[in-house]
């Protein structure tokens, strides 16, 4: 029903909470007497400060059809359909902070609680939760000579962006104001002559510190895992991975960019002063509700200047099950079939980005009992743990794996990770660690858990101590999960499940599932992560298979037949369990080498 059916409302009206009360008693979703409580109390002064809306959320009423709770967001969504407006839930994502803060200022902003979203050529869409009130909408028509569309947003969701928008862009544009006074110069390849100048912008400057907590919190909030800070000439890209997938979030000026890389640089205790070397970094912060966050820095000298990414590490992974991050059943028990051996090694591999730390991390975490001493040496420690020991190499001062490892063997371990084999002297001593009495989890850069046999052939392992050390081997990747709120079941064709499965035989499912897009997975179709995984357990027959001439097609065969699921047939079942896509698993997943 729309708003037009009730001639008592005014073109400039305020809606009040008994407005709101009355539309909900005539829809038959409140109780008339609860409604007739609210009326009375609503008459105080603090309430006068809340939108309707929030007031009537507040109470947590039940809706009398549908028997579900009225909170604000169905609150919102009802009320648009109420006034004949469309519903809009915002999209910090999608929306371009510097052109919307030139709509008006933040005074008028927060004057009315409206929020422009999108500008475009003709029309400018503003969010609101007052449609009636539109004294803003004359006086700015006059200024912009553009269309205003009105949509409904929640009250909750304006007030807050409205000030997270508009103190980021004050900020920038102060920090920028800054920089132009300051009359510095950006050091980047085209200004050869101009190397070693820098502008006069303060890394501590407020503008700058405020840019980089709403950075980071920003990040938190859109769940992202890597953030990217790329200079450009003029305006510098930020952005957010985001499920596997990288989406631009904002453009800062390339003055700003540098006294924000610099604030960072600070705070991750790195050479400020150096700009022409990579380096590492790392800090802790906290999200707004609390909880430690880490994230680890590395930079990237670039024509324009320092290339930053920042790789957000999330605590709250380490406490998922194995079965959360995506083992199936049979995955699982392999996994831990392996992982209980008092010795020998475990590898994990895939390439970056796929959930090996993870993985060893979860596992670590599992194992790390307080009658057993776990320790690990990485380059560098990506999470810092306190349920085990953590040695991270410094090659300045000649402390590599292979020597870290050395270290850790007169340090009574009982189990050991290595971040990573990467040549034969490492390889070597953590197969020394093996058949010493310790277990010992690794990772290395192949394709599948097969290849990973080749991999030690290749670096001079020799066939008789792979038989004798290494217990298994796991490949994996990540897939993104289908968003739950908005997949739609469909057909597969035998062509497209043929492309999945070949050369291997599985059932095709007589239902999968696409992804559509919605509010809740922003148009992507997709919400989160999970792995697929490629268990390679060692047997007799695979054991005496391993050579210096080995056949790694044979090798992949004889460990298929003894059980191995490759990672596209492990794809191929979370397809038909309905929690990704073909296209998903074809994308992540290598092509069988066996034709």
């Amino acid at each position: 029903m729309s708003a037009v059916f009730d001639n008592n409302l005014k073109q400039n009206q305020h809606l009040e909470v008994h407005d709101i009360l009355k539309w909900l008693e005539e829809d038959e979703m409140v109780d008339v007497e609860n409604s007739h409580m609210l009326r009375m109390l609503a008459v105080g002064t603090e309430y006068k400060k809340k939108n309707p809306l929030e007031i009537i959320a507040d109470r947590n009423w039940v809706n009398a059809k549908t028997e579900k709770v009225l909170n604000l967001e169905s609150l919102t969504q009802w009320f648009a359909a109420r006034v004949d407006l469309p519903f809009v839930r915002i999209d910090p994502l999608k929306i371009e902070v510097a052109e919307i803060t030139e709509v008006m200022s933040y005074a008028y902003a927060a004057r009315y609680n409206v929020l422009p979203i999108k500008v475009d050529a003709t029309t400018i869409t503003v969010a609101t939760a007052q449609p009636f009130e539109r004294d803003w909408e004359t006086e700015l028509s006059r200024i912009h000579n553009k269309e205003f569309i009105r949509v409904i947003s929640s009250p909750e969701d304006i007030r807050r962006l409205l000030l997270e928008f508009y103190t980021i862009a004050k900020s920038v544009h102060g920090a920028k104001t800054s920089a132009d006074t300051g009359g510095g110069n950006i050091q980047n390849l085209e200004q050869l002559m101009e190397l070693g100048r820098s502008g006069k912008l303060d890394a501590n400057d407020q503008h700058v510190v405020n840019i980089v907590d709403w950075l980071f919190q920003y990040a938190f909030e859109q769940r992202a895992s890597d953030i990217h800070l790329e200079p450009r000439r003029e305006m510098c890209p930020v952005r957010f991975r985001i499920d596997g997938v990288l989406q631009e979030v904002y453009q800062i000026p390339t003055a700003v960019m540098k006294a924000v890389t610099s604030r960072i640089k600070i705070i991750g205790r790195m050479d400020v002063a150096e700009k022409r070397r990579p380096q590492d970094g790392r800090l802790k912060t906290r999200t707004e509700d609390g909880k430690e966050v880490e994230l680890r820095l590395s930079t990237m000298p670039t024509a324009f200047g320092e290339k930053l990414v920042m790789r957000i590490f999330d605590p709250e992974v380490l406490v998922k099950n194995f079965r959360q991050l995506g083992f199936s059943k049979n995955d699982n028990e392999i996994w831990q079939s392996m992982i209980e051996q008092p010795h020998g090694i475990i590898l994990v591999t895939g390439p970056t980005g796929s959930g090996k730390t993870t993985t060893l991390y979860s596992t670590l975490k599992l194992l790390a009992k307080p009658e057993v001493n776990v320790c690990s040496i990485e380059d560098p420690i990506e999470l810092v743990e306190p349920a085990f020991n953590q040695m991270q190499v410094q090659k300045n001062i000649d402390l590599d794996f292979a020597s870290g490892v050395r270290t850790l063997l007169r340090q009574d371990p009982d189990i050991i990770m290595i971040g990573e084999i990467r040549d034969k002297e490492t390889a070597d001593i953590a197969i020394q660690a093996a058949l010493t009495g310790h277990l010992v989890l690794s990772t290395l850069h192949t394709n599948d858990a097969p290849a990973a046999v080749t991999r030690l052939l290749d670096i001079g392992v020799p066939p008789y101590l792979i038989q004798s050390s290494v217990l298994g081997i796991m490949a994996q990747r990540l897939v993104r999960t289908l968003c739950p709120h908005c997949k739609q079941a469909t057909e597969i064709s035998d062509q497209t499940w043929h492309e999945l499965v070949h050369p291997w035989k599985a059932k095709k499912p007589e239902t999968v599932y696409e992804p559509v897009g919605c509010l809740e997975c922003r148009d992507t179709g997709y919400q989160g992560r999970k792995g697929i995984y490629e268990m390679f357990k060692f047997s007799n027959e695979t054991r005496l298979m391993i050579n210096k001439d080995t056949d790694i097609h044979e090798l992949r065969r004889a460990a298929i037949k003894d059980g191995l699921q490759p990672l596209r047939l492990s794809g191929a079942n979370k397809v038909a369990k309905g929690e990704t896509t073909v296209e998903e698993v074809l994308r992540v997943a290598p092509p069988p080498l066996d034709g």
